[in-house]
């Protein structure tokens, strides 16, 4: 039976010193017919282990279910790095932060004001085990003492920079190992030394996150962990984008300097991102300090391999490294190939206003978003004024197109503070709010906070308290599809403008089937789906210009493209583009 422990000094498999070179990538990220590729390049680049957070969020949307069809298929995941001959660790939170939507709790479970999140407060931690349960009945098989590739497991995530309830982590300690989770338990904290403190316990073994100061980082991890192997188990070679802040990235020639004295140290680590991929759909997390900034969709995080699974200068930077302290396999994967060029013109549109999918409820006050069971992507809010004045809201969270009559009059932005909007003093008629959930907070003191429009709602100073409100449905593309083809085509020989808040539609040919990026110039903000798949999010205040398309949600033959746009495109066409464009760097 294979073993894998901690020993003095080292990690030991089956008794014999083992150092851990592994990188993260998020299955839940990653379209799952493109696992096997992403796991067998990080062989290649000379890892032998899988890291992955689990999204409680995404396999639980309602409580009691777990879902694990498609992409949160972590069996099938778990299974094919065992294919590869490679092993796993798993970090299943409950928290993740990952710049995921609330950092990766339910919506049911933050919206309970009941609850006290990531404590040992008995609502919170009967949640917990109901989740937990469900993810060890998957990884307790897949142990590397049951013939499976799983070596370690996390017990929450960075929680000495979120709180100090050793209760809390006891809970989950003791719950772990009822479960049947045999292997080493680990916890991880930036290296600093109130963190460490707090954020673990001594029965788990402590490493550290951090990208930079080797010598100085490891330092601080071995006072608080005086005994074992260190291991930097989330080592940043790159970081994640904001919308309307620069593409990050990181130099490739002193990462791998970093990365070399970290081997040179004998520690084992974890390259956060080996792959990053891609925030499809609707999430994408945020940050607040003080200023709300949403996560872009892509997560491509300038990792050794890009967001559409080809290798950068990174990658063979890491290769040269790890080939000084462990084999490297002689197979290359190839490099990026262009991706086919083509244009796509919409010649179907349909406004916002003409699809039934706004599931309305009437309240006689201002509800947040899970009032009426949002939890993610567009909300609308209607009411009847009968003059104008100063229109104010508690808060705005986190976009909002204020329309009167169907007529756009403002826009109000959280990440610019924006919560009041005057409207002309003869304005009268129906007040409607369209509100986008950017992403829910993923760290610190604002997780799992309200969204939508937040009382109260004023005009003048006098209340507003009747409302329509509900959520915009876009799980369902059928609605939109009707009303989509029952209109009439463009059939001009100039592409026309789109007014928003509109739905286009149009179809393209492929011979076959493969990986595309897709680029709207001309366009405003709003959302892609490819036969039937959410993309994610576009917007031109950038930086990312394109749009990764995984080549298994294209087909040879007619593919379906749907657009919402929230305010306007100069020309309804889009364009594939042979080259991602992830935006303006610092250099």
């Amino acid at each position: 039976m294979p073993t894998f422990s901690i020993g003095d000094t080292d990690f030991l498999l089956d008794g014999a010193r083992h150092r851990v070179l592994a990188g993260a990538l998020h299955y839940f990220r990653v379209h799952p017919d493109q696992w096997s590729d992403r796991i067998r390049k990080a062989r290649l680049m000379g890892l032998n282990t899988i890291e992955t957070y689990v999204p409680w969020n995404e396999h639980s949307p309602t409580r009691g279910e777990f879902q694990t069809s498609g992409r949160l298929d972590l069996a099938r995941f778990l299974d094919l790095v065992h294919a590869e001959g490679m092993h796993a660790i798993v970090r299943p939170g409950p928290y993740i932060c990952a710049e995921w939507h609330d950092g990766g709790l339910p919506s049911w479970l933050v919206a309970d004001e009941g609850v006290v999140l990531r404590s040992h407060d008995a609502g919170y931690l009967e949640a917990v085990d109901e989740y937990l349960d469900a993810v060890y009945e998957i990884v307790r098989p897949r142990q590397v003492q049951h013939e499976g590739p799983v070596i370690l497991v996390q017990i929450e995530n960075e929680y000495g920079a979120y709180g100090a309830d050793k209760d809390y982590l006891r809970h989950l300690t003791r719950l772990t190992r009822e479960r049947g989770i045999d292997v080493p338990l680990t916890t991880v904290d930036q290296p600093l030394e109130q963190m460490l403190e707090r954020g673990s316990l001594d029965e788990l073994h402590r490493t550290g996150s951090f990208g930079s100061r080797v010598g100085e980082r490891l330092a601080t991890l071995r006072r608080h962990q005086p005994t074992g192997p260190l291991m930097c188990s989330e080592f940043w070679c790159g970081w994640f984008d904001s919308w309307g802040e620069i593409h990050h990235t990181t130099s490739a020639e002193e990462s791998a300097r970093e990365l070399d004295e970290l081997l040179a140290a004998g520690a084992s680590v974890n390259v956060y991102m080996f792959h990053g991929g891609t925030n499809f759909g609707f999430t994408a997390g945020a940050n607040d300090k003080g200023t709300y900034r949403p996560i872009a969709t892509s997560y491509d995080y300038d990792a050794p391999l890009a967001e559409d699974g080809t290798p950068t200068e990174k990658f063979w930077r890491f290769r040269e490294v790890i080939a000084k302290y462990a084999p490297v396999p002689d197979e290359r994967p190839a490099e990026r190939a262009d991706a086919p060029a083509l244009e796509v013109r919409l010649d179907r549109s349909a406004s916002l206003w003409s699809v039934p999918i706004v599931a309305a409820h009437a309240f006689e006050h201002l509800p947040t978003a899970a009032e009426f069971g949002s939890t993610r992507g567009f909300t609308c809010y209607s009411t009847r004024i009968e003059h104008g004045g100063l229109l104010s809201f508690g808060h705005v969270r986190d976009r909002a197109l204020v329309y009167l009559d169907g007529a756009l009059v403002g826009t109000l932005d959280r990440e610019l503070h924006e919560r009041m909007l005057p409207l002309p003093e003869d304005a009268r008629g129906e007040l409607t709010v369209l509100v986008e959930n950017l992403g829910g907070v993923n760290y610190g003191t604002r997780l799992g906070e309200a969204k939508g429009l937040i009382a109260p709602a004023t005009l003048d100073g006098a209340p507003l308290t009747k409302w329509s409100a509900g959520s915009v449905v876009l799980d369902d593309l059928a609605p939109i599809r009707a009303v989509l083809a029952a209109g009439r085509p463009d059939i001009s020989s100039v592409p026309m403008p789109l007014s928003g808040p509109v739905f286009a539609s149009g179809t393209f040919t492929l011979d076959r089937a493969t990986d595309l990026q897709l680029a709207l110039p001309g366009w405003s903000k709003g959302v892609v789906w490819v036969n039937g798949t959410n993309l994610g999010r576009y917007w031109n205040r950038g930086p990312q210009l394109t749009l990764f398309v995984p080549a298994p949600v294209v087909r040879a033959g007619e593919n379906e493209l749907i657009v919402f746009e929230t305010l306007g495109a100069a020309s309804a066409t889009v364009r594939f583009v042979e080259r991602p464009e992830l935006g303006q760097t610092e250099a």
